[in-house]
């Protein structure tokens, strides 16, 4: 096996392959999904997207199928993981990419949740909505990278999808420490941090994380959260649903059948699992 790593999408991708072509490979597949799907390359389709006024129109293909799995993870969180939030981020300062954010940003305020939807191909969205497809994007790509047979195990800045049976990842605080490690084995795994995107605006420090029923930044008690589930899609959204709920977060998790187990790390340090999570000791 061969082990390599890349950047893409704003962070470090790490890959197990079997061959070293793979490496090239899954780095091509992730530098397609993310000039299909990044808001921050002005020739994306979805900038295309974001600037058209137009409320209903035709997406190419490979986006719509992006926004069909952004939908389905929105109705699967009971709509807090919603990737149509993408003009609140924006407005909060989150409006390029992560390393060139300024401080000390006025937040522009937005009142009102966007309501859209997508099927067969076409757009139907609330005046205003911009999309921020980052972490279904990220996920999905992972996914594709070992549906498509080009890579073993890809860790794309948290988002974990594997097809190694001997597959171990160890989960990090938001204070750089191993709080456990699991023994993910055929499947996928996904950690969500307020701590790790913040930035200063004029109403104190802001994240990339947004609540949607206060369209602000969540103020949750759990800073770190960790899904596994069967895929890097399913986990990434997990694991932002399970902390934006909070103190519900763990028993939220532990009542839905498509998360195997969560891990919650909180402000003061303490970890908590669901009894489904298998962890190994750090």
């Amino acid at each position: 096996m061969i082990a390599a790593s890349f950047r893409a999408m704003g962070t470090t991708v790490q890959v197990t392959v079997r061959r070293e072509q793979d490496i090239a490979s899954t780095q091509a597949l992730f530098r397609d999904i993310e000039d299909r799907c990044s808001r921050f390359l002005p020739g994306s389709d979805l900038s295309r997207l974001n600037d058209s006024g137009d409320c209903d129109l035709a997406v190419p293909r490979p986006l719509a199928r992006v926004l069909e799995i952004a939908a389905d993870m929105r109705d699967r969180t009971d709509g807090l993981v919603d990737a149509g939030l993408g003009a609140v981020v924006s407005a909060w300062g989150y409006n390029r990419s992560f390393e060139q954010i300024g401080e000390s940003l006025v937040p522009s305020p937005i009142d009102s949740r966007p309501d859209w939807s997508v099927t067969d191909g076409r757009m139907s969205r609330s005046p205003g909505t911009r999309f921020d497809l980052g972490g279904v994007a990220k996920g999905w790509a992972c996914d594709q990278a070992v549906e498509g047979g080009h890579a073993l195990i890809v860790n794309a800045g948290g988002d974990v999808r594997s097809d190694s049976p001997e597959a171990l990842v160890e989960v990090m605080d938001p204070w750089g420490e191993c709080v456990a490690r699991v023994p993910l084995g055929i499947g996928a795994l996904a950690t969500s941090s307020t701590t790790r995107r913040r930035w200063k605006t004029t109403e104190g420090e802001a994240h990339h994380l947004i609540d949607p029923r206060t369209l602000t930044p969540s103020n949750s008690p759990i800073v770190s959260s960790t899904v596994v589930a069967a895929t890097a899609v399913e986990a990434e959204a997990g694991a932002k649903a399970m902390l934006l709920h909070g103190v519900d977060g763990l028993a939220w998790a532990s009542s839905r059948p498509w998360i195997g187990g969560a891990l919650a790390v909180w402000a003061d340090g303490s970890v908590y699992a669901t009894s489904g999570m298998e962890l190994q000791a750090a």
